[in-house]
């Protein structure tokens, strides 16, 4: 044996020690220096609706930013919540696909409005609210690596529930002044890897509606190429030019279609979060297996009031509609006069504006100044889009207000010109 091999042998254990000790210093650094928060999420931080919520509530501005209605629904619907409370139904866990008779009252509302028949034990299922239903169906249906289709601008927790799937999020822009969806771009959009299309309609921000014939070429694409269908329509009973067209209703749809709703955008009770999924059973299962590892249960009381709430006389939803309407066309105006542009919405709660008659582009900066320089807080489309370029000079304005606080409202933003 060599002089220098017996050297490295004889100093080997403390070279072993040393390389030891700096690959553990290494790999100390490199924890300390990852980020907390998972890769997925990076870019997510808090919601544009907490972040200017709390700014109207710092400078005591009107908040036509976040959509939460400043009344409460009807007494009667807060009452049977009471009741539910007072009898110790719903105060311990109820079941994981939530009680019978709000998946009761679901599939008769979706037969009543629609005429589409699901098994209430079967094929609906309870959830906190619509946004813990699309998480539930997004993380139970993508894998890592597929290709979500979603109309673009959309409602920000889309974006994250994608990324925490692990999914690729693909946008069809809708674009100003009409905002509908272009069907030749949404077929070049489609790729093997493409599994599934988001939907909403009552479109939130833009309000658009989608028609019969825009739906049935969704449709066709959906089943020509065998994808999934995702729709959010929390906004069904908010439509003010047509109608609600439910896409599960389409030939071929059934079976390939998850559908959400909840109580809160149409009952006023947006702090109760009780929602709902309708699909053929298959699907229910896969949703469900991911939705009992999020909350399992929630809301038991107002699960009952909700199932109440569903089964209100049709004047409840044509006055609920109209007053809305009322509303829409106030702030509108309002704004209009103000010296927007006013893209007017054919449903939802929500206006779509644009600042660029104000010799603005940035609307995001737009919003952070204004309940300084008028004391009215809205939100930024921007945010909405994967490009924030396109909706650069956007701005969405709520009308889910008391007429007053509207009239108020208008007053203040007229003094910007």
């Amino acid at each position: 044996m060599t002089r220098m091999t017996q050297g490295h042998q004889e100093q080997g254990p403390g070279h072993q020690e040393q390389a030891q000790e700096h690959q553990g210093h290494r790999e100390h650094r490199e924890h300390q220096e990852r980020p907390l928060l998972n890769r997925r999420l990076a870019g997510f931080g808090t919601t544009i609706f907490a972040e200017m919520s709390a700014l109207a509530a710092r400078t005591g501005s009107i908040n036509l930013g976040q959509g939460f209605p400043d009344t409460d629904g009807p007494e009667e619907i807060r009452e049977a919540a009471v009741r539910a409370l007072r009898a110790g139904h719903g105060n311990q866990y109820p079941p994981g696909p939530g009680i019978p008779e709000l998946r009761t009252a679901v599939a008769a509302h979706q037969e009543r409005f629609y005429g589409l028949t699901w098994s209430p034990d079967t094929e609906v299922l309870v959830t906190t609210g619509a946004t813990e239903a699309i998480a539930a169906a997004l993380l139970a249906l993508v894998e890592p690596g597929d290709e979500v289709i979603a109309f673009e601008p959309y409602y920000d927790s889309y974006a994250a529930c994608i990324a925490m799937a692990g999914g690729v999020r693909v946008p069809l822009t809708l674009r100003a002044p009409a905002f509908r969806p272009n069907l030749d771009e949404l077929r070049a959009l489609i790729t093997p890897r493409t599994r599934l299309l988001l939907l909403n309609s009552p479109h939130n921000p833009t309000g658009t509606v989608l028609t019969p014939e825009e739906l049935s070429g969704i449709a066709a694409l959906a089943v020509e190429h065998d994808l999934l269908v995702v729709t959010d329509e929390v906004y069904e009973h908010l439509v003010f030019e047509g109608s609600h067209h439910p896409i599960a209703a389409l030939p071929g749809m059934r079976e390939r279609t998850v559908s959400i709703s909840s109580a809160g955008k149409t009952y006023s009770y947006t702090g109760w979060k009780i929602g709902w999924v309708t699909a053929d059973a298959p699907l229910v299962t896969a949703v469900r297996s991911a939705k009992q590892y999020l909350t399992f249960v929630s809301g038991g009381p107002f699960q009952y009031a909700i199932a109440e709430a569903l089964q209100l006389p049709d004047t409840f939803f044509t006055e609920f509609r109209e007053g809305m309407r009322r509303k829409r066309d106030l702030l509108a105006d309002g704004l209009q006069s103000a010296g927007f542009r006013v893209y007017e919405p054919q449903g939802t709660y929500f206006i779509t504006t644009d600042i660029s008659p104000f010799g603005k582009e940035d609307a995001y900066a737009f919003c952070r100044a204004l309940p300084e320089r008028c004391g009215v807080a809205a939100v930024p489309n921007s945010v909405f889009y994967d490009d924030p370029e396109a909706g650069r000079s956007q701005v969405r304005f709520t009308f889910c207000k008391r007429e007053g606080v509207l009239e108020e409202a208008v007053e203040r933003l007229r003094r910007l010109g």
